[in-house]
């Protein structure tokens, strides 16, 4: 059991050691630290509405809590001021024809409720301002003002959080490995992508970008160098029919960067596949971003998807998502270079060849029997 436990252990830290670094993780965050920028962090408080959509939940609502307490507190002691300066609180010994700025105000405590009910326009009733001060009617009129505005921009982001098309992204599911097989005679790599709703992607759009280092012919290392991947389904790859899972392919021609890895190489290359799909969501009509990555390891040569869509007795189409990332062996190609090589080789024994240094002589036939 120890010696188990060790082996296990043993092969986990290796292949910790082993993992790569990725730009995108698989459920589609960018793995990206930005450095050197506090000397321009105020531009974020000038797009100050984009910066609070983008703060996680936790901090979203730390905001959220603070903008109403602050203000409800601040205002509070305004309250209190007012109630002091012009001696309505208990500790003056108001007469009894006195007349305060804000009624049943009498202390910090029902000073700080008074500012809530303002805000909130609750109205109890039994806490009022008076026609005695102008700077109390000053102040109830810019509470209010202020707390519409309050109320209208942490409400306005809250909704805008919820009703984000980034949510709607978690319904848009990749395969687990690229594969890389034959199909339709050609060697493509294929990746299988599925819509967990029933609801549609409108003009959905698919694409990628090959990440890698690569040094120019100048000398110079460029990493995280980007590379066009096209991706097609057999309808096309612009408006996708995304009612059902599609596999997506692509062809690994001579203007591919898949070209010149083989079977016995693609482990030992240095690439990461980012894949995009880009779509309008059809309740909100809002545009989403799904995205992926696929390392070297994820790479499967000489695999294919397993059939998922089957049809039922009852004349019913079903998606089996037990077989979704899983792959099944096909003879394969152990690179794109061999297979044309085979095409055009059986393309040549198909033809005739004209030898120009065979030279055909005519021999004159003679008779050597004599009647």
């Amino acid at each position: 059991m120890f010696n188990y436990l060790r082996k296990r252990f043993t092969s986990h830290i290796r292949e910790r050691s082993r993992r790569r670094a990725r730009l995108v993780s698989k459920d589609g965050r960018c793995n990206i630290e930005f450095g050197n920028v506090e000397q321009s962090r105020f531009v974020f408080l000038i797009d100050i509405w984009t910066t609070i959509l983008d703060l996680k939940w936790r901090y979203k609502m730390t905001i959220f809590i603070s903008a109403f307490l602050g203000s409800w507190f601040l205002f509070g002691l305004l309250w209190y001021v007012v109630a002091y300066i012009h001696k309505d609180l208990p500790e003056f010994n108001p007469s009894i024809n006195h007349t305060p700025c804000v009624e049943n105000i009498n202390g910090l405590t029902s000073a700080f409720l008074f500012s809530l009910e303002t805000q909130v326009t609750i109205g109890y009733g039994f806490r009022c301002v008076t026609e005695q001060c102008a700077t109390a009617i000053f102040l109830l009129i810019f509470q209010s003002i202020l707390g519409v505005i309050i109320n209208s921009f942490m409400c306005g982001a809250i909704l805008a959080k919820i009703s984000r098309s980034k949510n709607r992204a978690k319904t848009i599911t990749f395969s687990k490995n690229a594969v890389i097989s034959k199909r339709g005679g050609k060697l493509c790599l294929l990746i299988r992508v599925a819509n967990l709703r029933k609801s549609l992607l409108i003009g959905s759009h698919i694409y990628g970008k090959l990440l890698k280092t690569t040094i120019t012919p100048e000398g110079e290392t460029i990493i995280l160098d980007q590379v066009n991947i096209e991706f097609v389904v057999d309808a096309g790859n612009e408006n996708l029919f995304f009612i059902s899972p599609l596999t997506i392919y692509h062809i690994i021609d001579k203007n591919s960067p898949f070209f010149h890895m083989a079977a016995e190489t693609i482990l030992q290359q240095d690439f990461e596949l980012v894949v995009f799909l880009d779509g309008t969501v059809e309740a909100t009509s809002a545009t989403c971003q799904v995205r992926t990555s696929y390392i070297p390891e994820e790479v499967l040569w000489g695999y294919r998807f397993a059939p998922i869509v089957s049809k039922t007795k009852e004349g019913k189409y079903r998606v089996d998502f037990q077989n979704f990332s899983k792959t099944v062996a096909v003879e394969t190609p152990h690179c794109a270079f061999c297979l044309y090589n085979e095409k055009e080789a059986k393309a040549k024994e198909k033809k005739g060849y004209d030898n120009p240094g065979f030279v055909l002589s005519e021999v004159s036939e003679t008779s050597d029997t004599k009647m």
